[in-house]
């Protein structure tokens, strides 16, 4: 009996001790959390059920084909939107507040001789400049409204589409890839694993690559009028800097920023799993071939429009 007394008090201890060690609290699922992996357990489903020939890579031409389709889906149309708003900024709103100039400069003079300003030349030509600039600034306002076209939603609305599908598309990935996961046993050109970033930093070079091509081609096909109104721009900013004022750019710096994303996407590239490295390479290569046709699209618009606009005039 002592025996087994003994046994039972040197015991209770120990057990009280385990009932009151922490327990690990299990994480409760969210609504976003849900989604994602209710969206990876359809990726994968819908991996196996697409007809690819058998040496085709079942998860990685998944990966390719999905890209491709909601891109096509989500994001062209309203690249094209966008594309169409540009157009007649720079085809209808530009040539008609030119064409208003003169009269915009002859109300300016009356205003100036009503309030008797008196100046030599030079004196004159800067009050006018400087009268006409907000007036010019507020007909270009209402040109750009009138015709549905003002800059700020042109620029937002494709970043708009494009960032939720970029960044939940890459989520699920990522949650597909989380071990165990059978994308562990699929290579892919220099991927080993897609559950694993690429160790030769070939696809990560690729995306950077990429980015920094769409950013440099964007003035293949600018046009004549365009290439003309910026070197007035550098004209008037190399005036102004000869003056000791500071002027600053936006042009410049959003293409020095882009320019930088593109070295920081390789950086980041190489730290993700190679389902998203190969996700993020096909779509900026579709971003890459979308940009080129539609800016093809556009300058042959605008030769169109200018061969009619001449032979309107002939006429």
């Amino acid at each position: 009996m002592f025996s087994t007394r003994t046994a039972l008090s040197t015991l209770r201890p120990s057990l009280a001790t385990a009932s009151r060690r922490p327990r690990h609290p299990v994480p409760r699922r969210t609504f976003v959390s849900s989604t994602i992996h209710g969206l990876s357990e359809q990726f994968l489903d819908l991996a196996i059920a697409l007809p690819f020939p058998p040496e085709w890579p079942p998860y990685s031409s998944t990966i390719i084909l999905v890209t491709v389709v909601t891109r096509l889906a989500f994001t062209v149309p309203f690249s094209v939107w966008a594309k169409n708003r540009q157009w007649r900024a720079e085809n209808v709103v530009v040539p008609q507040l030119k064409s208003e100039m003169s009269s915009i400069h002859k109300q300016v003079q009356q205003d100036m001789k009503r309030d008797g300003f008196r100046g030599d030349k030079e004196a004159v030509i800067a009050e006018i400049n400087k009268r006409a600039r907000p007036v010019a600034a507020a007909r270009r306002k209402a040109l750009l409204k009138e015709n549905h076209c003002s800059p700020i939603p042109t620029i937002a609305m494709p970043i708009v589409t494009q960032l939720p599908l970029f960044v939940g598309t890459s989520m699920v990935l990522s949650d597909v890839s989380r071990a165990p996961t059978v994308l562990d046993s699929e290579s892919f050109f220099t991927l080993t694993s897609l559950a694993h970033a690429d160790s030769t930093l070939t696809l990560p070079i690729v995306l950077g690559l990429v980015t920094l091509a769409n950013v440099e081609s964007a003035r293949w096909f600018v046009s004549a009028e365009v290439l003309q109104r910026e070197q007035h721009v550098a004209q008037w900013t190399a005036e102004r800097r000869a003056r000791g004022e500071q002027v600053l750019e936006p042009r410049k710096i959003y293409q020095t920023s882009l320019r930088i994303m593109s070295v920081a996407r390789i950086l980041i590239g190489a730290m993700v799993p190679g389902s998203i490295q190969l996700y993020w390479v096909t779509s900026a290569t579709f971003g890459l071939v979308q940009s080129w046709v539609l800016d093809y699209w556009d300058m042959r618009r605008r030769r169109k429009s200018a061969v009619a606009g001449k032979e309107g005039s002939a006429a």
